[in-house]
C-alpha cells in the first residue's frame, strides 16, 4: 500500500475532486504508474486474505476466546478484497478509456466517480477488518491493550469516513477523514505482524525442545 501511494504521489495523481480534464490527462500520460499501482493491488488481495485467514487459525489454536472476532475479520477481509477488485477493474476502465479519448466524456466521468465510490466503500470494510482482527488478537493474548485501542479507534474512523461514500464519489474531501484510520491500519499491521512472527518462532522452539526431550 505504501509503495502504491508513493508511486501515485510521485506521478502527481489527481484527487477525486479535481476536474475531469486533469483526470483524463493524467491517465493518458501516466499509464505505467497506474499499471504499477494496479499490479500491486493485485498482490495486496492474496496477502490480505492470507493474513486474516492465518490470524484466524492462530486465534483458534489459542482457544475459544476471540474466535467470533476473528470470523468477523475474515468475513470483512473477504468483503474488502471484493470491493478492492471492483475498484481496480473500474480504474482499468478509466485508463483504457483515457487512452482513446481526445476530451472528457460522460462515460469516463461515470467510471471515475464509480472508482471513487468503490474506494469509499472499501474504507468501512477495512475498518471492520481492523476492528475484528484487533479484538481477536487481543482477546487471544497475542497483543497488548494499546493495540486493541489502536484498532478500535482506527477502524471506527474508517467506518465513519466510509459513511460519506456518496459525497466522496462526488469529489468531497471527506475522503481524508479516513486517512488517520488508514495509518492506524498500517501501524497495527506492522506491529502485530512482528509479534505474530516472534510468537511463531517461540512456539516452534518449544515444539523442537519437546521433541528432543521425548527422544
Amino acid at each position: 500500500m505504501a509503495i502504491q501511494n508513493a508511486v501515485l504521489t510521485w506521478a502527481g495523481a489527481p484527487g477525486y475532486g479535481d476536474p475531469i480534464t486533469e483526470v483524463l490527462a493524467f491517465h493518458a500520460e501516466h499509464r505505467d504508474a497506474v499499471a504499477i499501482a494496479v499490479g500491486l493491488e493485485a498482490l495486496n488481495l492474496p496477502l490480505l486474505l492470507g493474513f486474516v485467514t492465518g490470524l484466524h487459525g492462530i486465534v483458534r489454536r489459542c482457544g475459544e476466546t476471540g474466535r467470533d472476532w476473528s470470523r468477523l475479520a475474515v468475513a470483512a477481509g473477504a468483503t474488502l478484497a471484493a470491493v478492492l477488485a471492483f475498484y481496480v477493474v473500474l480504474w482499468d476502465g478509466v485508463v483504457l478509456s483515457a487512452g482513446e479519448l481526445t476530451g472528457p466524456s460522460p462515460e469516463l466521468e461515470l467510471a471515475w466517480q464509480m472508482h471513487a465510490a468503490a474506494f469509499a466503500l472499501a474504507l468501512p470494510a477495512l475498518g471492520t477488518t481492523l476492528i475484528g482482527a484487533a479484538m481477536a488478537a487481543h482477546a487471544s493474548g497475542l497483543t497488548p491493550a494499546w493495540q486493541r485501542l489502536l484498532g478500535l479507534t482506527g477502524g471506527g474512523v474508517l467506518i465513519v469516513a466510509g459513511a460519506a461514500n456518496l459525497a466522496i464519489a462526488d469529489g468531497s474531501s471527506l475522503l481524508f477523514v479516513g486517512m488517520p484510520g488508514y495509518l492506524a491500519w498500517l501501524v497495527w499491521l506492522l506491529v502485530t505482524g512482528v509479534r505474530l512472527v516472534r510468537a511463531g518462532t517461540i512456539e516452534r522452539s518449544d515444539v523442537d525442545a519437546l521433541s528432543e526431550a521425548e527422544v
